[in-house]
């Protein structure tokens, strides 16, 4: 069985984030791109990585921090860039698809395969943006400090 269809058989709703980490680390670029080519995947796998970033937001971390964090998802082939917004204020973190007219403090951009490595924890960003495997438009600071207000899983 391939890496992608490893995650094409998952049940999210009983995988913790650990293990989606674990099964993450274990796939390979190739298996990442698998998955980016596979729409009705992607969409799963992206849908259910956003859904969890409001869970995983750590409200004492942010304090009475105020962002909009846009993220471009590249894509690949017939499944183009996929836009996410996440909204942190008032100690709440909201996650939404597509685009809003809001100008982002910071917008992320990087392929399916570098996006699935970032939140899963296996992959630095700090690393990332020094390879350019991770695009950063506006407060590169902000970008720089993403992590410590959510809970990374650890694979």
């Amino acid at each position: 069985m391939s890496g992608a269809d490893d995650i094409a058989a998952l049940d999210f709703a009983s995988v913790t984030p650990e293990e989606f980490a674990r099964r993450v680390k274990k796939m390979s670029a190739k298996d990442i791109n698998e998955i980016a080519r596979d729409g009705a995947l992607r969409a799963r796998v992206l849908a259910e990585v956003f859904g969890r970033m409001e869970a995983q937001f750590k409200p004492e971390a942010a304090g009475s921090l105020e962002v909009l964090i846009r993220w471009k998802i590249t894509g690949q082939g017939d499944n183009g860039e996929a836009v996410w917004e996440t909204s942190i204020a008032n100690g709440t973190c909201t996650v939404t698809e597509g685009r809003t007219t809001a100008e982002p403090r910071v917008t992320l951009a990087m392929g399916d395969a570098d996006f699935l490595k970032l939140v899963s924890g296996n992959s630095s960003p700090v690393t990332m943006f020094m390879m350019r495997k991770v695009k950063i438009a506006g407060d590169v600071a902000m970008a720089a400090g993403l992590t410590r207000y959510f809970d990374i899983p650890k694979a």
